[in-house]
């Protein structure tokens, strides 16, 4: 009997990897698969997680953040996960805490979502997105661009106070213009030769 609730437990454990996958279009943490199975360890998720990848029937890299992959899931696009940004007052850029040329981590995600394209991740530390649905602890997916429209969201390098933010672009009147997404806060008003936009936002992994 031991034996049949332990099966139970995986195939509850893959069902909910499998619909994890096609709700978000990544896959599950460890503690994602703790709290959507209720279970009591993530020892007991561990196990079950082996036991599914000795038979095949999931993949897993131990170096690599959401790293389970299903048999239909293969063709996944590895984005690196570059450090954090400021979503409100903006903070000093690089630093082994923020921005660094090195991958922190590595997220799996499907093609579709990245668009083939160099895509690089960044976690967002702050609320001043808020309005655009963009909460601290977030993860953004950005293209790295040097230039951007009107409206779009970036993560733009401020360089005399060797700083990045996220903020809505615009330049208007001579000036750059950076929006936050959040009625409490104001816009950065700067000099153009004091931006480089390092990246324009192409999605948003949600904090769950």
């Amino acid at each position: 009997m031991r034996q049949i609730g332990h099966n139970d437990t995986r195939e509850r454990i893959l069902g909910f990897i499998h619909e994890f996958f096609d709700a978000h279009g990544y896959a599950p943490t460890v503690r994602d698969i703790l709290k959507g199975c209720n279970l009591s360890s993530t020892a007991i998720v561990q196990h079950h997680l082996d036991v599914l990848e000795r038979d095949g029937r999931i993949q897993r890299d131990p170096e690599v953040f959401r790293s389970i992959r299903l048999p239909d899931h293969k063709n996944l696009a590895s984005v690196p996960l570059l450090g954090t940004i400021a979503a409100g007052k903006p903070i000093p850029v690089p630093s082994a805490e923020t921005w660094t040329a090195q991958a922190l981590d590595t997220i799996e995600l499907p093609p579709e979502i990245t668009g083939g394209k160099n895509v690089f991740a960044l976690r967002v530390k702050g609320k001043s997105m808020i309005d655009a649905l963009i909460d601290d602890g977030d993860i953004v997916l950005l293209n790295p661009v040097s230039s951007v429209n009107n409206g779009e969201m970036v993560a733009a390098w401020l360089k005399n106070e060797k700083q990045v933010t996220l903020k809505r672009f615009f330049a208007q009147s001579g000036k750059i213009i950076l929006k936050p997404a959040n009625q409490t806060m104001k816009p950065f008003v700067l000099e153009p030769d004091n931006v480089e936009i390092q990246g324009k936002v192409i999605g948003v992994i949600r904090k769950l």
